[in-house]
């Protein structure tokens, strides 16, 4: 596992810059496993969101053709972005886009949400932010997501084939997140 380097709390492209390397380094090249739903995959980027994103039709030759850079600007644009990734503190910030990424960024916001407390509507705004300011123990929410995360993963038809690799996931990224949120 790879030693992270605090982030500054002010320097929120810094903190992307961390916490990508960390997804890079979950998301790690290009797949197609047959019982994955999201089908072929490159660097976490599925075949419908690099479509999506595209605004076009792609095959899994594109996928697989994906570059870094491009794969950088989806993470910022469509996971970190949608979870409000600069305005959440360190550690927190890596927890959620990494759920983001895995589940979707309405879930791993429900994710969030429940572990502050606050109602979960999926959309990170002015009421789960200031819940946020107000927590007092990041560990302590690092940790409820995470439970959150497994407990849904569990109820994933895929478990059987992925469960492991996600618990690992999951794992690995809360020792990291705790670590950045200096816990």
């Amino acid at each position: 596992m790879p030693s992270p380097v605090t982030p500054a709390a002010d320097d929120p492209a810094r903190r992307f810059r961390i916490c990508v390397e960390e997804i890079l380094d979950r998301e790690a090249g290009y797949v197609d496993h047959p019982r994955d739903p999201g089908r072929c995959t490159n660097m976490g980027i599925t075949i419908a969101t690099l479509a999506d994103w595209r605004g076009r039709l792609v095959t899994c030759a594109d996928v697989r053709a994906l570059t870094e850079l491009e794969a950088r600007q989806i993470y910022r644009a469509r996971y970190w972005n949608s979870v409000q990734g600069d305005s959440l503190p360190a550690g927190i910030d890596l927890m959620v886009f990494d759920g983001a990424v895995n589940s979707g960024p309405a879930q791993s916001a429900k994710w969030l949400q429940e572990a502050l407390r606050v109602e979960a509507d999926g959309a990170i705004g002015p009421i789960t932010l200031a819940a946020l300011r107000e927590a007092n123990d990041r560990a302590a929410v690092i940790n409820r997501i995470c439970n959150l995360r497994i407990a849904f993963l569990r109820e994933l038809r895929t478990w059987r084939d992925f469960g492991r690799g996600w618990t690992n996931r999951v794992d690995t990224v809360r020792a990291i997140a705790l670590a950045l949120a200096g816990a």
